[in-house]
């Protein structure tokens, strides 16, 4: 059993390896569900060609301050939870598709997880041991499955700004409970700031880089617009000498979606399927073909897939729109 773990581990490492990769991350971020899954909600998934999925357990506080974090609990949605995690992970695996696990948390109300802040040390502290307790709970069940990549934090610049040593010590107690790569999800105006990546495996970014102001930009319009982030990018890449990873990226399917690519909120706007799939088309051109470019995780796949999405839709999701075909495509490459 030992040397099967060790033979896996060893295939991990050559198929991440900077200069030895021949097969990007072609992922998905599939959303957690009320309920368990089965063959028949991750055909999709195996459809669009993808090899990877991140699975996302949520842990949770009441406000931005607040230093304690409930997870797993039977007041959770099944997917948000560890037995949710394995279940989903095992049905992925068994169809030969890797797994990064990727825990959020969610603050009441949608607030900002970049924002999460303490007001004093005491709180602090007590923030910190429950973080180590929720995420290393988590990097165990990551070892338990053999999941091919965790992710040690999403969104929390405050966090881990102001507490730096914190983040290296919980970095080597992840280590210890877990053998595979180890990535942190950094919000696309955080990545620049942080000074662990050579502590990690890989540096992650959410990619929702504003691209453009116009209503429907055109694919070389929006690849125009990476031109600034791309050499900003590609400067920490070559300062830490770590392939970069979008831990998300994405855009909705309505007008204006390379103005504020991470706008959620925004309920209203005509539905604009064409700009969805020019800006997929259009960061896939500017960064598959790139060496220290690892792959990334397309945001967001639901399981009950033709229950969303569609051409009435001007979210996220690319489901039942043309941005699925155009995914499927380049995923196919």
């Amino acid at each position: 059993m030992k040397i099967i773990k060790l033979f896996f581990l060893l295939i991990i490492t050559l198929t991440f390896s900077c200069k030895s990769q021949t097969k990007k991350v072609n992922g998905v971020s599939f959303v957690a569900s009320r309920d368990s899954i089965s063959k028949e909600h991750i055909n999709p998934v195996l459809k669009s060609q993808s090899n990877f999925v991140a699975l996302m357990p949520y842990g949770f506080i009441k406000e931005l301050s607040t230093p304690e974090i409930k997870y797993n609990t039977d007041r959770q949605w099944f997917g948000e939870t560890k037995n949710g995690l394995l279940q989903y992970a095992k049905i992925f695996q068994k169809e030969n598709i890797r797994i990064m696990v990727k825990p959020h948390i969610w603050v009441w109300k949608g607030e900002f997880t970049g924002n999460i802040k303490m007001s004093s040390e005491e709180s602090w502290k007590i923030l910190e041991k429950s973080y180590s307790q929720y995420i290393l709970a988590y990097a165990k069940a990551a070892e338990d499955l053999n999941a091919a990549l965790f992710c040690i934090g999403t969104e929390l610049e405050q966090f881990v700004i102001n507490r730096p040593k914190y983040w290296q010590k919980l970095i080597l107690e992840i280590r210890k409970v877990y053998k595979g790569k180890l990535t942190y999800a950094a919000n696309w105006d955080e990545y620049h700031l942080h000074e662990f990546w050579n502590d990690l495996d890989f540096i992650g970014i959410d990619a929702y880089f504003p691209l453009s102001e116009k209503k429907s930009p055109t694919i070389a319009e929006y690849e125009l617009g990476w031109k600034s982030h791309k050499a900003a990018i590609l400067k920490v890449q070559q300062q830490f000498n770590k392939p970069i990873l979008f831990t998300e990226f994405g855009y909705r399917s309505v007008d204006f979606n390379g103005k504020k690519p991470w706008d959620s909120k925004r309920l209203k706007g005509a539905v604009n399927l064409e700009a969805q799939a020019n800006a997929l088309q259009a960061i896939h051109n500017q960064f598959w073909k790139e060496e220290w470019f690892a792959g990334g995780f397309v945001w967001k796949w639901f399981y009950s897939h033709d229950k969303v999405g569609g051409e009435k839709n001007n979210r996220f999701t690319p489901q039942n729109k043309p941005a699925e075909e155009l995914i499927r495509k380049l995923y196919g490459l």
